[in-house]
Protein backbone atom coordinates (compact mmCIF):
# COMPACT_ATOMS: atom_id res chain seq x y z
CA UNK A 1 0.00 0.00 0.00
CA UNK A 2 1.42 3.36 -1.02
CA UNK A 3 1.59 6.27 1.42
CA UNK A 4 -0.81 9.02 0.33
CA UNK A 5 1.33 11.87 1.73
CA UNK A 6 4.11 13.28 -0.38
CA UNK A 7 7.49 14.20 1.06
CA UNK A 8 6.64 17.91 0.74
CA UNK A 9 3.42 17.42 2.70
CA UNK A 10 5.32 15.57 5.41
CA UNK A 11 7.90 18.38 5.62
CA UNK A 12 5.12 20.98 5.86
CA UNK A 13 3.47 18.98 8.65
CA UNK A 14 6.72 18.91 10.59
CA UNK A 15 7.22 22.63 10.11
CA UNK A 16 3.69 23.22 11.39
CA UNK A 17 4.56 21.33 14.58
CA UNK A 18 7.61 23.55 15.11
CA UNK A 19 5.44 26.65 14.76
CA UNK A 20 3.34 25.49 17.73
CA UNK A 21 6.42 25.02 19.92
CA UNK A 22 7.12 27.87 22.32
CA UNK A 23 10.15 27.62 24.60
CA UNK A 24 9.63 28.38 28.27
CA UNK A 25 10.88 31.60 29.72
CA UNK A 26 13.30 31.41 32.66
CA UNK A 27 10.44 32.18 35.05
CA UNK A 28 8.14 29.55 33.50
CA UNK A 29 10.94 26.97 33.68
CA UNK A 30 11.57 27.81 37.36
CA UNK A 31 7.85 27.47 38.14
CA UNK A 32 7.71 24.14 36.29
CA UNK A 33 10.69 22.84 38.32
CA UNK A 34 8.97 23.89 41.55
CA UNK A 35 5.80 22.01 40.58
CA UNK A 36 7.76 18.96 39.39
CA UNK A 37 10.70 18.28 41.74
CA UNK A 38 13.34 15.74 40.76
CA UNK A 39 12.87 12.21 42.02
CA UNK A 40 15.91 10.74 43.78
CA UNK A 41 16.95 7.45 42.18
CA UNK A 42 18.41 6.40 45.52
CA UNK A 43 15.04 6.84 47.19
CA UNK A 44 13.48 4.54 44.63
CA UNK A 45 16.23 1.92 45.09
CA UNK A 46 15.76 2.13 48.86
CA UNK A 47 11.99 1.65 48.58
CA UNK A 48 12.59 -1.33 46.29
CA UNK A 49 15.00 -2.88 48.82
CA UNK A 50 12.49 -2.43 51.65
CA UNK A 51 9.78 -4.04 49.54
CA UNK A 52 12.12 -6.96 48.82
CA UNK A 53 12.52 -7.55 52.55
CA UNK A 54 8.75 -7.29 53.08
CA UNK A 55 8.02 -9.77 50.28
CA UNK A 56 10.51 -12.21 51.79
CA UNK A 57 8.83 -11.88 55.20
CA UNK A 58 5.38 -12.42 53.68
CA UNK A 59 6.64 -15.47 51.76
CA UNK A 60 8.02 -16.91 54.99
CA UNK A 61 4.82 -16.17 56.94
CA UNK A 62 2.54 -17.61 54.24
CA UNK A 63 4.53 -20.77 53.53
CA UNK A 64 6.35 -21.29 56.81
CA UNK A 65 9.40 -22.28 54.76
CA UNK A 66 12.71 -20.45 54.92
CA UNK A 67 13.56 -21.42 51.35
CA UNK A 68 10.51 -19.48 50.11
CA UNK A 69 11.71 -16.39 51.98
CA UNK A 70 15.24 -16.74 50.57
CA UNK A 71 13.82 -17.28 47.08
CA UNK A 72 11.62 -14.16 47.31
CA UNK A 73 14.51 -12.14 48.74
CA UNK A 74 16.79 -13.28 45.92
CA UNK A 75 14.11 -12.34 43.36
CA UNK A 76 14.00 -8.86 44.88
CA UNK A 77 17.79 -8.67 45.02
CA UNK A 78 18.00 -9.53 41.32
CA UNK A 79 16.12 -6.26 40.68
CA UNK A 80 17.64 -4.06 43.42
CA UNK A 81 21.32 -4.84 42.81
CA UNK A 82 21.25 -4.06 39.05
CA UNK A 83 19.10 -0.97 39.75
CA UNK A 84 21.61 0.31 42.30
CA UNK A 85 24.49 -0.24 39.86
CA UNK A 86 22.54 1.58 37.14
CA UNK A 87 21.67 4.45 39.49
CA UNK A 88 25.29 4.91 40.53
CA UNK A 89 26.47 4.95 36.93
CA UNK A 90 23.78 7.35 35.69
CA UNK A 91 24.07 9.79 38.59
CA UNK A 92 27.79 10.33 37.98
CA UNK A 93 28.53 13.43 35.91
CA UNK A 94 30.26 12.85 32.56
CA UNK A 95 31.43 15.42 30.05
CA UNK A 96 30.27 15.04 26.49
CA UNK A 97 26.77 16.47 26.29
CA UNK A 98 23.35 14.95 25.86
CA UNK A 99 24.38 12.45 23.18
CA UNK A 100 27.05 10.90 25.38
CA UNK A 101 24.63 10.82 28.30
CA UNK A 102 22.04 8.91 26.26
CA UNK A 103 24.64 6.39 25.06
CA UNK A 104 25.70 5.93 28.69
CA UNK A 105 22.13 5.39 29.84
CA UNK A 106 21.47 2.79 27.14
CA UNK A 107 24.79 1.07 27.85
CA UNK A 108 24.14 0.86 31.59
CA UNK A 109 20.57 -0.30 30.95
CA UNK A 110 22.04 -3.19 28.97
CA UNK A 111 24.43 -3.96 31.85
CA UNK A 112 21.45 -3.87 34.23
CA UNK A 113 19.46 -6.35 32.15
CA UNK A 114 22.39 -8.73 31.67
CA UNK A 115 23.16 -8.69 35.41
CA UNK A 116 19.51 -9.39 36.27
CA UNK A 117 19.37 -12.32 33.82
CA UNK A 118 22.70 -13.68 35.10
CA UNK A 119 21.46 -13.51 38.69
CA UNK A 120 18.26 -15.36 37.75
CA UNK A 121 20.25 -18.00 35.88
CA UNK A 122 22.48 -18.50 38.94
CA UNK A 123 19.56 -18.76 41.37
CA UNK A 124 19.15 -22.57 41.31
CA UNK A 125 22.84 -23.03 42.13
CA UNK A 126 22.84 -20.43 44.92
CA UNK A 127 19.57 -21.38 46.66
CA UNK A 128 19.08 -25.12 47.26
CA UNK A 129 15.41 -26.09 46.89
CA UNK A 130 14.63 -22.79 45.14
CA UNK A 131 10.97 -21.81 44.97
CA UNK A 132 10.52 -20.30 41.53
CA UNK A 133 7.09 -18.97 42.46
CA UNK A 134 8.47 -17.07 45.46
CA UNK A 135 11.41 -15.82 43.40
CA UNK A 136 9.03 -14.57 40.71
CA UNK A 137 6.82 -12.92 43.35
CA UNK A 138 9.84 -11.09 44.80
CA UNK A 139 11.03 -10.06 41.35
CA UNK A 140 7.65 -8.72 40.19
CA UNK A 141 6.72 -6.93 43.42
CA UNK A 142 10.09 -5.20 43.68
CA UNK A 143 10.04 -4.28 39.98
CA UNK A 144 6.55 -2.79 40.26
CA UNK A 145 7.53 -0.90 43.42
CA UNK A 146 9.38 1.50 41.13
CA UNK A 147 6.05 2.92 39.97
CA UNK A 148 4.62 3.10 43.48
CA UNK A 149 7.70 5.01 44.65
CA UNK A 150 7.30 7.48 41.77
CA UNK A 151 3.58 8.00 42.41
CA UNK A 152 4.08 8.40 46.15
CA UNK A 153 6.75 11.07 45.68
CA UNK A 154 6.02 13.92 48.11
CA UNK A 155 5.50 17.47 46.85
CA UNK A 156 4.50 16.37 43.37
CA UNK A 157 1.28 17.96 42.22
CA UNK A 158 -1.00 15.41 40.62
CA UNK A 159 -2.97 16.62 37.62
CA UNK A 160 -6.72 16.09 37.82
Amino acid sequence: MKNSLTETELDEGLEGDDADFKPLTAEEARDWRLRNPQVSVWRIVLVQAVMGVLVALVAWLVTGRGVAAWSAAYGGLSVVLPAALFARAVVRQRPGGAGAAMVGIFGWELVKLVLCIAMLAAAPKLIPGLSWLALLAGLVVVMKTYWVALLAQPNVRKTD
